[in-house]
C-alpha cells in the first residue's frame, strides 16, 4: 500500500515539473515577442517616420473639375439650333503654394509671348498692380501714426483695421503714379489679373479670344517653362437661331451671376463657369452642362503638384431634341412679320405694338411654333422693323375677346345653366341706362340655338349664361342683381381649359395674366365674351388644344427627346429619355357637349353667316375655328392722355376638323385705335396662310422616301451649308 502511495507522489511531481517548464517557457516567448513588437513600432516612429510622413503628404490628393462643353441643341428634324463652336484657350491652374511672386514673374513671361486685351483691366486693378511694384512707397502712405490712431478703436477686428488701412493705401495714389505704369506694366496686369481670379488647383482662362494659332505653338512650346500653364480648347456657345426662347449662358468672364451664386456653387460649380441665364438654356441648365472631368493632383510637402490622375472622364452636355419646326417656324415668322409691318402703316395703329401666333399638336401638347414679333423704329435708318417677341406667347397676356366663347358654352353646360340645343333670342340687352348687344344684331330679335351662336359669335347668348350662372332674371330696362360667386364658377370652369392659369409649359417666366377685380353684373357680362381678364396667346392655344383633343388638357412641351452626344457629329446619340405627354386634367364636360361645341366652331368656317365664312375654301384640309374681337385699352405712359381705347383681334381653331394634327391661336393686341373700322380679318388671314404653310410642309415630306436608318441624320443649320 504504501508502496503504490510513493509512485503516485513521484509521478504528480514530475507533472508539476512539466507544467512549470512548459509556463515559464511561454512567458518567455510571449516577453521576445512584445520586445520584437516594440522594438518594431519605435524603428517604425522613430527612425522611419519623417520618411512616412513625406510619403503620407506626397500622395495627398485634391479633386479639380475641368470645363466641358454643353449639350447641343436640334428642331424634331435634327436642325441644329445651337451649338458648340471649339476655339484656342491657355489656361492657369495656381496651387496653394503659388505665391504672388511667382504669378507675377509668369505673367510677365507670358506677356511676351501672348497679346492680351486691357479692355477689363480697371482703375482699381490698376492701384493694385502699383501697390504690388512699389510696396515701400505704398507702406509710406499711410503712416505709424495714422495706422496707431485707426488701431485704438476697440470695436474693429484686425481684418476690419487693415482693410481700412488697404482702403486708405489705395485712396491716396495719385493720378501721377497711376500713369507711371507703362504699358507692358497694363498688359502684364491684364494676365495677372485673370490668373488672379481663379481657384487653387482650378484651370482659369487667361485668353480664348482670339488665340491666334502662332500664339497657341509657342506657348505650347515653352509649358515647361512656364508652371500652371496649359494650351487647350475652350469653346462658344452659338445660336443658329434668333428665337429667343433658346435663351443664353453667362460667358466664363461673366461666370455665375451674383444672384444665384450660393445655388451654383453648392451643386460644385465653380465661379466662372458658364451657366443658362434665360429661358431654355437656364430651364434644363442640369441637362446642358455635362460632367466635368475630375482629376487628382497629387503634391508633396510643400503643395507643389508632382503627378495628376485622371478619376473621371469629362462628359458633354446631353442634346436635347426639341418640338418645334424650324423650318415651319421660319415660314411663320416671315408671315407674321410680313402682316406686322403692314399693319404698322396704318395711321390707326399708333399702339400697335407686336403679334403672336401658336401652333401646337393638341394630341401630345408638342409645340410646333412660337411666333412672337415686335415692331420697332430703327434708330439708324427711322424705319420700322421686327424684333423677336417668342417668348411675349407666354408672358404677356390680353384680353382675347369672342374667342373664349366656346369656354362660356361648356361652361354653361356643366354648370346647367343651359342644354344642347338649346334657344335663346339675341337681342340688344337694356340693364338699366346700359345697353350690350351683338356686333351682328344692333336693334333686331334673332332666334338662335347653341351652335348658330357661337357660329355667329353672339354677345347676347354669353350674356344670358352669365345670368343664368349668377342666378339673375333679367328684365328689360331694369337693374340686375347677380350672385358675385359666378365669377368664381367661371374662372374655376376657365381654368381647366387652361385660361388664367399656368399652361405647365417646360420654360421659365410664364404670366398667367391679369384677374379682374370688379364684381358687377356688367364685368360678368364682359367675362362670358372676353372682355375682362387677360390671357396669354400659349394659353389660347392649350384652350382650344383641350377642344381638339375630346377635352384633355395637356401641357404644352418644348422638349421632345433626351439624347447622347452625338458620336460622330452625323447623326443623334442614343436616346436617353422621351419627355412624356401629361395630361393636366379632362374639362367637366360630356362627349356630346365638346362635339356641340366643335359643330359650333365648324360653322364659324362653313355656315352661311360665320364670321369666318369662307377662310379655308379651296384648301386641301378642313378645319373649325373660333374669331375674337376685344375692345381694350393701351397705356401710353403719357400724362396728358394715358389711356387709349384700342382693339384687340384673336383667332383659335384646329384642323382637320377631323382627328386633328395642329391646334393653333393668333393674337393681334392694339391693332387699330379706331374702334369703329379696323382690319378685322387679318388674324383670320394669318391662319388661312399659316394652315397652307403647315400642310403644304407636310404634303412634301410625306412624298418623299422615309430614311432607311435608324439614325436621325444631323442638319446642319442653312449658313453652315
Amino acid at each position: 500500500m504504501k508502496k503504490t502511495t510513493r509512485k503516485a507522489d513521484q509521478a504528480k511531481a514530475r507533472q508539476r515539473k512539466h507544467i512549470a517548464f512548459r509556463m515559464n517557457f511561454l512567458f518567455v516567448a510571449i516577453f521576445v515577442l512584445f520586445s520584437l513588437l516594440i522594438f518594431r513600432l519605435g524603428y517604425l516612429q522613430i527612425v522611419k517616420g519623417e520618411d512616412y510622413t513625406r510619403m503620407l503628404e506626397r500622395t495627398e490628393e485634391i479633386a479639380v473639375n475641368t470645363s466641358t462643353p454643353r449639350g447641343r441643341v436640334y428642331d424634331r428634324n435634327g436642325q441644329v439650333l445651337v451649338d458648340n463652336e471649339p476655339k484656342n484657350a491657355i489656361t492657369y491652374t495656381k496651387t496653394s503654394s503659388t505665391s504672388t511672386a511667382d504669378m507675377l514673374e509668369l505673367a510677365r513671361k507670358l506677356s511676351k509671348l501672348i497679346d492680351q486685351d486691357t479692355k477689363r483691366v480697371t482703375m482699381g486693378d490698376k492701384r493694385d498692380f502699383w501697390i504690388l511694384l512699389n510696396p515701400e512707397k505704398a507702406a509710406e502712405k499711410v503712416s505709424k501714426k495714422e495706422q496707431s490712431s485707426i488701431g485704438k478703436d476697440d470695436k474693429k477686428s484686425k481684418k476690419d483695421i487693415q482693410r481700412e488701412i488697404n482702403q486708405l493705401t489705395r485712396d491716396r495714389i495719385t493720378d501721377e503714379e497711376i500713369n507711371s505704369l507703362s504699358d507692358e506694366d497694363i498688359k502684364v496686369l491684364a494676365i495677372y489679373r485673370e490668373m488672379m481670379a481663379g481657384y487653387a488647383y482650378s484651370p482659369q482662362i487667361i485668353k480664348s479670344d482670339g488665340v491666334t494659332d502662332k500664339e497657341f505653338a509657342v506657348v505650347s512650346e515653352r509649358l515647361n517653362e512656364l508652371p500652371g500653364v496649359n494650351t487647350t480648347t475652350d469653346w462658344d456657345r452659338v445660336k443658329k437661331s434668333d428665337s429667343a426662347i433658346l435663351g443664353s449662358t453667362t460667358s466664363p468672364v461673366e461666370g455665375i451671376p451674383r444672384s444665384h451664386l450660393d445655388y451654383f456653387l453648392a451643386r460644385g460649380y465653380s465661379r466662372n463657369d458658364r451657366v443658362g441665364r434665360s429661358y431654355l438654356e437656364a430651364y434644363y441648365e442640369d441637362l446642358l452642362k455635362g460632367q466635368k472631368t475630375i482629376v487628382k493632383n497629387i503634391k508633396d510637402r510643400t503643395g507643389k503638384v508632382i503627378e495628376t490622375k485622371t478619376v473621371k472622364e469629362g462628359e458633354p452636355g446631353k442634346d436635347l431634341i426639341l418640338t418645334t419646326d424650324s423650318e415651319l417656324q421660319k415660314a411663320l415668322e416671315e408671315v407674321v412679320s410680313n402682316k406686322l409691318l403692314k399693319l404698322k402703316r396704318n395711321a390707326s395703329a399708333g399702339a400697335l405694338e407686336s403679334a403672336f401666333l401658336v401652333m401646337m399638336d393638341p394630341n401630345n401638347g408638342e409645340i410646333l411654333s412660337l411666333v412672337g414679333k415686335k415692331v420697332v423704329r430703327d434708330e439708324s435708318t427711322g424705319q420700322w422693323a421686327i424684333q423677336d417677341y417668342t417668348f411675349g406667347t407666354f408672358t404677356s397676356a390680353y384680353e382675347a375677346g369672342s374667342t373664349v366663347k366656346l369656354a362660356t358654352m361648356l361652361t354653361g353646360y356643366s354648370e346647367g345653366a343651359i342644354r344642347i340645343g338649346d334657344v335663346k333670342i339675341d337681342e340688344p340687352i337694356r340693364i338699366g341706362r346700359t345697353v350690350k348687344r351683338s356686333l351682328f344684331n344692333q336693334n333686331g330679335r334673332v332666334a338662335l340655338n347653341d351652335i348658330q351662336a357661337i357660329g355667329r359669335s353672339s354677345n347676347v347668348y354669353m350674356f344670358r349664361i352669365s345670368f343664368a350662372l349668377g342666378g339673375a332674371s333679367y328684365r328689360p330696362g331694369q337693374a340686375l342683381p347677380i350672385d358675385k360667386k359666378a365669377f368664381d364658377t367661371f374662372r374655376q370652369n376657365f381654368a381647366s381649359f387652361g385660361l388664367g392659369v399656368k399652361t405647365g409649359i417646360d420654360l421659365p417666366g410664364e404670366y398667367t395674366g391679369v384677374t379682374g377685380t370688379e364684381t358687377i353684373t356688367g364685368k360678368l357680362m364682359d367675362f362670358a365674351i372676353g372682355q375682362f381678364d387677360t390671357y396669354t396667346p400659349l394659353q389660347l392655344a392649350q384652350y382650344v388644344a383641350t377642344i381638339a383633343a375630346d377635352g384633355n388638357r395637356i401641357a404644352p412641351k418644348i422638349l421632345k427627346e433626351i439624347r447622347e452626344p452625338s458620336p460622330d457629329g452625323e447623326f443623334f446619340g442614343n436616346l436617353v429619355e422621351e419627355t412624356p405627354v401629361k395630361v393636366l386634367n379632362h374639362i367637366n364636360n360630356t362627349q356630346a357637349e365638346i362635339d356641340q361645341v366643335k359643330k359650333g366652331m365648324h360653322y364659324v368656317y362653313y355656315g352661311s353667316n360665320g364670321t369666318a365664312s369662307g377662310l379655308l375654301k379651296g384648301a386641301s384640309y378642313d378645319g373649325a375655328g373660333k374669331t375674337g374681337t376685344a375692345q381694350s385699352f393701351y397705356y401710353t405712359g403719357n400724362k396728358s392722355n394715358p389711356v387709349i381705347p384700342t382693339i384687340n383681334l384673336s383667332h383659335v381653331g384646329y384642323a382637320p376638323a377631323e382627328n386633328p394634327q395642329v391646334a393653333y391661336s393668333v393674337m393681334i393686341p392694339y391693332i387699330s385705335t379706331n374702334t369703329r373700322r379696323y382690319p378685322s380679318a387679318t388674324a383670320s388671314e394669318i391662319v388661312r396662310e399659316a394652315l397652307d404653310i403647315y400642310f403644304d410642309l407636310e404634303k412634301e415630306r410625306n412624298s418623299k422616301i422615309p430614311n432607311s436608318s435608324p439614325d436621325i441624320k444631323i442638319k446642319k443649320a442653312p449658313e453652315d451649308e
